[in-house]
């Protein structure tokens, strides 16, 4: 059966944190929040290896994390890229040195620790079925579009529209084939935020995980707050045997 890899991408500046050094090296709860986010693909029986990309001045001090934190199936920490998409194409080259075509790639954000290891297995096994998958989120609130963020232009309507998430996961070829083909032409990925979306905009078909609402990314103060919230509910439920 083909391998199961976490491609896990932390190379943000944490500009909308505020914090003087990367959100995903803020601790919480005596971890750092990429090392809360490894912990669920660490402990996940399913998966394979881990591929990460890092800013590249914090990647000794990661690598002394993963040491401390007894974090075991990181295979390798490339230097993260300019944008988003180029940090996780470094990750997908690292991942294809040492893996076949048809492994199965689970992207994921490295500031969105509150996943759990009941969506990896629902990822995986729709990828395995579909080929493409993106988590999604129902949008509970009124969408608006504004092109120039003054006026109300277009209300779609809400029961279509979703939030995407991640991970999203796809097979190890296909991924960087899209990759490498937008690259041709648009090697700074302009207007194309994540996998998804470069897939949909090559006409592949992507299918919905449907994931839970909680599965927030660590951007900015509020989320911070919200994440350290949420960390001391699961501590008090645990400590009680209380329902989730």
């Amino acid at each position: 059966m083909s391998k199961i890899i976490a491609i896990i991408f932390a190379g943000g500046s944490g500009v909308r944190m505020g914090a003087g050094k990367p959100k995903q090296f803020l601790e919480v709860n005596g971890k750092p929040i990429i090392i809360h986010t490894l912990d669920i693909f660490e402990n996940h029986p399913d998966i394979d290896e881990i591929y990460v990309a890092c800013k590249e001045n914090f990647i000794d001090k990661l690598r002394k994390m993963l040491g401390r934190f007894d974090i075991t199936k990181v295979k390798d920490i490339v230097p993260g890229g300019s944008t988003g998409m180029g940090s996780i194409y470094n990750a997908l080259m690292a991942a294809k040195k040492q893996n076949n075509e048809d492994a199965i790639v689970l992207i994921h954000d490295g500031v969105r620790p509150c996943i759990n290891s009941l969506l990896v297995d629902k990822v995986i096994s729709e990828v395995r079925e579909k080929g493409a998958v993106a988590t999604c989120t129902p949008l509970f609130e009124t969408p608006i579009i504004s092109r120039n963020g003054e006026v109300v232009e277009e209300t779609p309507v809400r029961a279509e529209c979703y939030t995407a998430q991640a991970p999203q996961a796809f097979r190890l070829g296909e991924i960087l084939e899209a990759h490498d083909s937008v690259r041709e032409d648009n090697p700074e990925y302009c207007g194309i935020i994540d996998n998804c979306t470069l897939m949909h905009r090559l006409g592949r078909e992507v299918s919905i995980v449907k994931g839970p609402r909680t599965n927030i990314k660590v951007t900015t103060p509020e989320d911070l707050y919200i994440f350290k919230a949420m960390i001391e509910y699961r501590e008090t439920r645990d400590a009680f045997g209380m329902d989730s």
